[in-house]
């Protein structure tokens, strides 16, 4: 083991829907936005105040198809991921910057689409994203502690 560690794991509802782009070789990839909160009691007013982090998601291929199938705004979805940096020029000159979550797996927690159609979810949909090429060490969806 080299001593380092790029996971991500987060719960959050969609704020788009996914953006997909396709490329001529055939590939595609979805982008969406992720709102995470925190809520917290100011001890001086004790007033209830919720912060929201927004998280820019990146699923590729396969999982990027069944994410725009089945996901809409203001969907719940645990996701798990890794944390990648990028840069270019814009067409302006400037330099942009963006960090993003690569998603490498996802369960749907909540979906519109089944609360419209007056389903009853068994079991969440859970999707490994084997696009990164990256092992899977960790603990199964299932075994999470919370």
């Amino acid at each position: 083991m080299n001593g380092t560690l790029n996971k991500v794991m987060l719960i959050g509802h969609l704020g788009d829907d996914v953006k997909m782009h396709y490329f001529e070789a055939g590939n595609c990839i979805g982008r969406f936005q992720l709102a995470t909160n925190e809520v917290y009691i100011n001890k001086t007013t004790n007033e209830k105040i919720t912060s929201t982090e927004w998280h820019n998601l990146v699923v590729r291929n396969k999982a990027a198809e069944i994410c725009e199938k089945y996901l809409s705004k203001g969907d719940k979805i645990y996701v798990e991921g890794r944390i990648k940096s990028r840069q270019w020029q814009a067409e302006d000159g400037s330099m942009k910057h963006t960090t993003e979550i690569q998603v490498t797996e996802f369960t749907f927690l909540s979906t519109k689409k089944d609360t419209e159609n007056n389903k009853q979810i068994q079991s969440p949909e859970s999707v490994k994203n084997t696009n990164f090429d990256t092992p899977n060490k960790g603990l199964p969806i299932n075994d999470l502690p919370f």
